[in-house]
C-alpha cells in the first residue's frame, strides 16, 4: 500500500514496525463545542484509512484523545482555554462541557459509521504521564522554566519545521486566532509543556505539579497518550492539515526528544473542508452539523459518500448544491442495488468476483483513493455477472466504505413491497431517482397520446442512458433499473 507521507512528502510504501500489527494514533476532539463537518470530514477519511488496515488483514490498535483541557482559542499558546469558554457560554462546569460534547461528537460519528476507536482517552486522565515526559525534558536541557511556565527549546533541535511542503496559508491557520508575543520565551517557535497560574487564575481545571498548581499544554497531551498505549514507536499518525503546524511539529519535537529516536513513520494528513467563501470554522459562523443536514433532510451517509468521491489530500468544497448531486448520485446507487434479485440457487462467480474486488483494492492502495473505490461500486454494478456476485461484492466494499449499500437496498425493498401492497407506485417512489422516472414515464404517456412520437423515444434514449428499461404493456408502462 502507498501512502502519501507528510513528514516525507512523497508516497511511501506503508510498512509497519511490527509485521502484521499498526498502531495508529489520531488527534481528537476539542469538546467545548459540536463538532461541525469540516471536521468530521477528517474523521471520515481516517475511519476509511483504519478500516481498510483491518480489510487487508492488519492488526490495527487505533488510540485517539479527547482535548478536555489545554487547547487555547490561539494554537500559539495565547488566548484563553477553549473549555472555559465552552463552560462559561453554556453557564456549566468545564467537565459537564467535556462530558456532553464528547457524547455529541460520538454520537455525530455513530450517524456517518464512523468506528469508535479502539482507545480513546480524555487529556485529563493522563497528567502523571505529561509530567513525567515534561520532568524527562528539563533533565535533558531540551525545556526550560520561565514566568512559572515550561518551555520546549526549539533551539536545541537539528531540525524543528517538518511539514514544510503546504501552502503558507494552511500553516497560518495554526494561529488564526491571532499571535500575542510571549516575553518568556527564548525563541519565537518555543512552545509550552506546563502553564501555572501565572497565565491566569480563573482557569477552573489545575493540577499540583513540580512546578507549581497549573495544566498541561495543548501539544504535550497526544505524545503523553500515544506513549503510554502505543510505546515509543509510532506507525501512523493522523489528523487535519490545520494541526501539521503547529500541534504536530510540537508533538514530534518534544517526542523524539524524550525517546531519543524517530517517534512516527507516517503522516497522513487531510485537507479542509471549505465553503464558497474559504475554509469551514466555527469561529467564522459557517458552522454546519450533522444534525443540521438532517433537518434538511439529508441522510448521514449522503454526507460520507460526498467526502469519498474526493481524495482526501484534495480541499473540498461544501454547497447545497453539491449535497444535493450527493444525494441523487446515494439514491440513484441505492435504487440500484435494490433492484438486484438473485436466482435459487446461484452461486458466486469466483472470476468475476476476484477480477472486480482486484480493481476496488488497487485504488486504495493507491494512496487511499476512494473516488476510484466508489467507481469500482458501478463497476460491479455494470459487470456482466449474476446478483450473488454482485451483492456480495458491494457488501464486501462496505465494510470499508461504510455506506449503508446492502441495509438501505433491503429497507427500499421492504418500502416498494409495502406500497405495492397498499397500491401505490412501487420501487421506491420516495426515491428522487425514481420520482424522476416515474414522471418521465407519465410525460411519454402524454407525448404518445399527443402522437408526439419523436419525444416519447427521447425520453426512453435518456432513461435508457441511465440504466433504466421502459416495459410498455396492457396495463401500462412499468421500469426496471437495470444491474
Amino acid at each position: 500500500m502507498l501512502l502519501y507521507n507528510s513528514a516525507t512528502r512523497k508516497k511511501d510504501t506503508f510498512v509497519p514496525r511490527f509485521e502484521g500489527k499498526v498502531s495508529m494514533y489520531t488527534c481528537g476532539p476539542t469538546v467545548y463545542h459540536f463538532a461541525h463537518i469540516g471536521n468530521l470530514r477528517t474523521y471520515i477519511m481516517e475511519d476509511v484509512l483504519d478500516k481498510y488496515f483491518r480489510y487487508a488483514g492488519y492488526d490495527v490498535t487505533r488510540v485517539m484523545n479527547i482535548t478536555d483541557v489545554g487547547h487555547l482559542t490561539s494554537d500559539a499558546d495565547t488566548g484563553e482555554d477553549k473549555m472555559l469558554k465552552g463552560a462559561r457560554r453554556e453557564n456549566k462546569t468545564v467537565l459537564q462541557i467535556a462530558q456532553y460534547y464528547t457524547d455529541a461528537f460520538f454520537e455525530d460519528c455513530r450517524k456517518l459509521n464512523i468506528r469508535r476507536p479502539d482507545i480513546v482517552q480524555p487529556a485529563t486522565g493522563c497528567i502523571d504521564e505529561y509530567i513525567h515526559i515534561i520532568q524527562t525534558l528539563l533533565e535533558k536541557g531540551y525545556a526550560y522554566e520561565a514566568g512559572g511556565n515550561v518551555y520546549f527549546d526549539t533551539s536545541k533541535l537539528e531540525k524543528y519545521y517538518v511539514f514544510n511542503d503546504f501552502k503558507e496559508e494552511d500553516l497560518e491557520v495554526g494561529v488564526r486566532e491571532g499571535v500575542d508575543a510571549d516575553d518568556n520565551k527564548k525563541n519565537r517557535a518555543d512552545f509550552v509543556l506546563w502553564f501555572t497560574k501565572s497565565k491566569f487564575d480563573s482557569q477552573e481545571l489545575k493540577w499540583d505539579s513540580p512546578w507549581g498548581v497549573g495544566y498541561p499544554g495543548w501539544h504535550i497531551e497526544c505524545s503523553g497518550i500515544s506513549m503510554k498505549y502505543l510505546g515509543e514507536y509510532l506507525d501512523i499518525h493522523c489528523g487535519g492539515i490545520d494541526n501539521a503546524f503547529p500541534h504536530h511539529t510540537n508533538e514530534i519535537a518534544q517526542s523524539e526528544a524524550y525517546v531519543g529516536h524517530e517517534w512516527c513513520n507516517n503522516w497522513f494528513h487531510v485537507l479542509h473542508l471549505n465553503t464558497t467563501g474559504g475554509k469551514m470554522s466555527k469561529s467564522k459562523g459557517e458552522f454546519l452539523t450533522v444534525s443540521l443536514l438532517e433537518e434538511k433532510g439529508y441522510d448521514p451517509m449522503v454526507y460520507r459518500l460526498f467526502c469519498l468521491q474526493s481524495h482526501y489530500r484534495k480541499s473540498l468544497v461544501f454547497s447545497w448544491e453539491n449535497m444535493d448531486n450527493a444525494k441523487v448520485a446515494y439514491d440513484k446507487l441505492i435504487a440500484r442495488i435494490a433492484a438486484l434479485k438473485t436466482a435459487e440457487g446461484e452461486e458466486i462467480d469466483s472470476e468475476a468476483y476476484a477480477k472486480l474486488r482486484e480493481g476496488f483494492v488497487t485504488a486504495l492502495d493507491n494512496d487511499l483513493n476512494t473516488s476510484l473505490a466508489v467507481t469500482a461500486l458501478y463497476d460491479v454494478l455494470k459487470f456482466k455477472t449474476n446478483a450473488a456476485t454482485k451483492l456480495a461484492l458491494l457488501a464486501d466494499f462496505d465494510r470499508v466504505l461504510s455506506l449503508n449499500l446492502i441495509d438501505a437496498a433491503e429497507k427500499l425493498r421492504a418500502a416498494d413491497k409495502k406500497d405495492e401492497a397498499d397500491g401505490a407506485p412501487a420501487q421506491g417512489s420516495d426515491d428522487p431517482f425514481v420520482k424522476e422516472i416515474l414522471e418521465l414515464i407519465e410525460k411519454r404517456r402524454d407525448a404518445k397520446k399527443n402522437k408526439d412520437y419523436a419525444e416519447a423515444d427521447r425520453i426512453r434514449a435518456y432513461l435508457a442512458d441511465k440504466g433504466v428499461t421502459l416495459v410498455d404493456t396492457k396495463d401500462g408502462t412499468t421500469f426496471k433499473i437495470e444491474g
